[in-house]
């Protein structure tokens, strides 16, 4: 199967576009940062999806929208807009099967800043907005909304003993998640499952029972 996956240079996204490749599909990478990999069944396109053309790739089966930020004044534009004219792209394919998005725990408890929480409540609406339309064609259409994850985005907070052990101290299983393991859970919803739909799967060490703040 062919994949497209934005946000493929880092955290999240790039352990996607791995575990893709691991498991023996192609993968084609859309970011606004070069490639941070190479792999000979993978090809990287450094793209904004909010503007300008998308290139021609063979019909994808699988989407999955992952490019996100957290400026506050760019975060409707990117992880709203720019998700769903990233997925609006690539679903005309004749072969899609399944379609993702990432999304976040504070779509769920609106416990961040208010344009992320906003952008992110508004792509699980879309998502199941998506999954009704796809429907008849038997393609499924879901999102994960991670609490923490241990990434490059968050090393302000990983590289303070305090900040952390704060923030570690609101979830239940005193932890952050891996990119991978939110990758293991995004192959499963879009390569294996066919059957779940319009679902939002939450995967934060149980940080939605407390779920306090802190930056």
């Amino acid at each position: 199967m062919n994949a497209v996956i934005s946000g493929a240079s880092g955290g999240i996204g790039r352990a996607i576009a791995e575990r893709f490749l691991k498991e023996g599909h192609g993968v084609f990478g859309f970011d606004i940062a070069p490639a941070s990999f190479q792999h000979p069944r993978y090809r990287h396109f450094i793209h904004d999806v909010r503007s300008g053309e998308f290139p021609e790739i063979p019909e994808p089966e699988i989407v999955v929208s992952c490019a996100g930020t957290i400026d506050e004044a760019e975060a409707i534009s990117v992880n709203l807009m720019g998700a769903i004219r990233f997925a609006e792209h690539f679903i005309g394919s004749a072969k899609l099967s399944s379609v993702l998005f990432i999304a976040s725990a504070s779509a769920r408890n609106g416990a961040e800043f208010p344009y992320y929480v906003a952008s992110k409540a508004g792509l699980v609406g879309y998502m199941k907005n998506l999954a009704l339309k796809l429907a008849p064609r038997g393609a499924t259409c879901n999102s994960i909304s991670p609490g923490g994850v241990v990434t490059e985005m968050n090393r302000h907070i990983l590289e303070s003993p305090e900040l952390y052990e704060k923030v570690l101290a609101e979830t239940l299983l005193h932890k952050w998640a891996q990119p991978e393991e939110i990758a293991d859970l995004a192959y499963y919803l879009t390569a294996v499952n066919r059957s779940m739909t319009g679902e939002d799967l939450l995967i934060d060490n149980g940080e939605q029972l407390k779920s306090n703040f802190i930056w």
